[in-house]
């Protein structure tokens, strides 16, 4: 082999692996070149950068990235989910218990943590009876979007958005519960009349599904005190005594957490932080006059669909304190184009099925902008 074409090979192989990583974890990808050409363009300290960071929202998230995956891996949900199917006869049936699990699931959860569950229990079932997949992952992702509105457990934006509002949980979930209802009962108007109630032999499903009981009950015991501590705004006692435990009883569980998640939300703080700083950034955001429920909610409705909900509701945070509006916004941001939320991403991701892109459109723009009237409707009356 020339000596050119060896020296050639190492820096190929350097460049499939950058290039597997970007495919892999874009969203990463974009936010680490993004600080990048910050610091090339318009540098800052970087010992400054920490300050950026909303470490009270990244510490609460990585409290419940630990005891949701301690749930998940006791194998309780996945059991409780079959036995319960074994009680549905039709199809029609079926997706409206998905998208009610999903759903509800997604209030304590959050979203990603209900798809991890319910998508592959759908897969799971499509192989032992047809099913339309592709319809039902679709509608899953409008679940677990529409349901996380309820709590501040639900998603990573209503996390950020509790924490620096400063609201008790109680009144949070208050004023999110018009918007979820309203959502949830056009969810469930559309399963009903987009599946069939075409008779399901789900006999099949006989394997049996082990649960960890000890860790199910100590991960349940755990999240009612750390959701308290976080209540009260404690979540490094809460993480520290959460982390500590499980590290010392089950290591692995800390350890098998998304980390890569919590290094993009510290990414999102810097990054969002920065650019909303930048004088053309500022100017032009602030030339949207957000001083007003009605405009701060559309613009996080609107902005959500170039970015996703979660950064948009960290760089509005910027130029708007009206916690309600932006959490309206941004919530029904989360429908519409597939990167207004990770979750639409996850789904379509796990469910591995062609052509599951113009399905979700299909379904999920008419819902954003019949959503959208509606919410801004809910907001201003309510």
């Amino acid at each position: 082999m020339p000596s050119a074409e060896r020296a050639f090979k190492p820096a190929h192989n350097v460049l499939r692996a950058v290039w597997a990583f970007v495919a892999k974890e874009p969203v990463l990808a974009i936010l680490a070149l993004a600080l990048i050409l910050l610091q090339i363009f318009h540098a800052r300290p970087w010992t400054t950068l920490p300050s950026l960071v909303d470490w009270q929202t990244v510490l609460t998230l990585t409290g419940l990235l630990i005891l949701t995956k301690a749930v998940e891996s006791s194998g309780f949900l996945m059991w409780a989910a079959h036995r319960v199917v074994h009680h549905i006869h039709t199809e029609r049936a079926l997706a409206c218990l998905l998208v009610g699990l999903a759903a509800a699931l997604s209030t304590v959860l959050t979203n990603d943590v209900a798809l991890f569950v319910v998508v592959p229990l759908a897969l799971s079932l499509h192989h032992l009876t047809p099913l339309p997949l592709r319809r039902l992952v679709v509608f899953v992702a409008l679940a677990v979007n529409a349901g996380s509105i309820l709590t501040p457990l639900g998603n990573p934006q209503n996390l950020f958005l509790w924490q620096t509002s400063g609201v008790s949980f109680g009144r949070f979930v208050w004023t999110l519960a018009p918007l979820c209802a309203v959502l949830m009962a056009m969810l469930v108007l559309l399963t009903a009349a987009f599946f069939r109630g075409k008779p399901l032999d789900l006999s099949k499903d006989v394997d049996l599904h082990p649960v960890d009981r000890p860790l199910v009950g100590v991960a349940a015991f755990l999240f009612v005190a750390f959701v308290l501590l976080a209540d009260a705004h404690r979540p490094g006692i809460g993480l520290a005594g959460v982390a500590l435990g499980f590290l010392i009883w089950r290591p692995s569980i800390v350890l098998k957490i998304d980390w890569l998640l919590l290094l993009i939300f510290v990414l999102m703080f810097i990054v969002l932080r920065s650019v909303a700083a930048l004088p053309l950034v500022h100017g032009t955001v602030s030339a949207w006059q957000l001083t007003t429920p009605l405009k701060t909610y559309v613009a996080g409705a609107v902005l959500s669909q170039g970015i996703s909900n979660v950064p948009a509701a960290i760089m509005l945070a910027e130029f708007s304190k009206d916690w309600r509006a932006l959490a309206f916004g941004v919530s029904v941001g989360g429908f519409g184009i597939a990167i207004g939320s990770l979750a639409n991403l996850i789904a379509v991701r796990l469910s591995n099925e062609r052509g599951m892109w113009t399905q979700f459109h299909l379904f999920s723009v008419p819902f954003w902008l019949v959503g959208g009237v509606l919410g801004g409707w809910i907001l201003l009356h309510f």
